[in-house]
């Protein structure tokens, strides 16, 4: 099985500006990646390009769309976890996948 990175990430535009992704895992966990003016992301700026951003505002989910962040970042006290950069987004997706 070929593991899923950020680069594989997909990015739109936010309806609020700033940029988001989806990924949708085969175990039926998906992680969502934001940044843009009013996510946890550095900068805290609306850009159309993924690439501006150093940090990322992120949330794993199951397939019924429930928060399941904590099951894989159980030291947290919130189901979002903002100012992440690409190697700790990198972390958390491969450890989603060996799920």
């Amino acid at each position: 099985m070929v593991m899923k990175t950020f680069k594989d990430l997909v990015f739109g535009k936010r309806n609020s500006g700033g940029v988001r992704a989806r990924m949708d895992f085969d175990n039926g966990f998906a992680i969502s990646v934001i940044a843009g003016e009013h996510p946890y992301s550095t900068p805290r700026v609306n850009n159309p390009d993924p690439d501006f951003f150093e940090e990322f505002e992120i949330a794993v989910f199951t397939s019924d769309g429930d928060w399941a962040t904590r099951k894989f970042l159980p030291e947290l006290d919130d189901d979002v976890v903002g100012w992440q950069n690409r190697g700790q987004i990198n972390a958390l997706m491969l450890l989603i996948q060996s799920k």
